[in-house]
């Protein structure tokens, strides 16, 4: 028993880190940036001994956008945010749609190529696919965009399956638990969304 915990501890630690992170994320707090930096650090000594170095390297990443994160969430506003209010839940504007799928197109078609090229990922295919759409994720999050749940849920179901295929258990059945939270966190923000609305109108009916 000892051993095979001694064997998964990245996996394990991480695990928590990750239902730690969803959990906030799903509440819309602030405090999931400074998970979002702690966890990435581990899982690229994670990744890159189970041979998953896009991933590896999305880590790397990851850690910069928590930090880009937490800027946005904390110092930036939208537009028609009032002073001292916290960054609401929106949508994406319709003309970010096209530059949105040209930059996760490309994204994927780069990523694709280094990890076929120069690595020995014997997914890189589904690495580059899980890869560029987190790019897309992350920086929708950041910006707190409620279509950002339905690139996770993509990302979720995808690692899932891949990190059944390459043995890691624990990690394989968080992000299966990703895809369940992601949905329900879907319906969490659109509840959100709706009611600071509701709100505003409310005020505007009694101004």
């Amino acid at each position: 028993m000892m051993d095979y915990i001694t064997s998964h501890g990245l996996d394990i630690i991480t695990t928590v880190l990750g239902l730690i992170y969803i959990l906030l994320e799903y509440r819309a707090s602030i405090w999931l940036w400074l998970v979002g930096i702690i966890m990435p650090a581990l899982d690229i000594m994670l990744y890159w001994q189970h041979g998953l170095y896009g991933d590896a390297g999305m880590a790397v990443y990851y850690t910069v956008a928590a930090i880009y994160g937490f800027v946005i969430w904390k110092f930036c506003k939208k537009r028609n945010q009032k002073e001292g209010e916290e960054l609401p839940i929106t949508h994406m504007r319709k003309e970010l749609y096209l530059p949105t799928l040209v930059f996760f197109l490309v994204a994927w078609g780069i990523t694709y190529y280094i990890l076929a090229t120069f690595t020995n990922s014997t997914v890189p295919v589904l690495d580059g696919f899980t890869n560029a759409l987190s790019f897309v994720g992350l920086w929708a999050l950041a910006r707190k965009y409620i279509e950002q749940w339905f690139f996770w849920i993509l990302v979720d179901a995808v690692c899932c399956y891949l990190y059944v295929g390459k043995g890691i258990p624990f990690k394989a059945g968080l992000y299966g638990l990703y895809v369940i939270i992601a949905i329900a966190g879907y319906f969490k923000w659109k509840r959100m969304m709706m009611k600071v609305k509701s709100e505003e109108r409310r005020v505007k009916s009694e101004e």
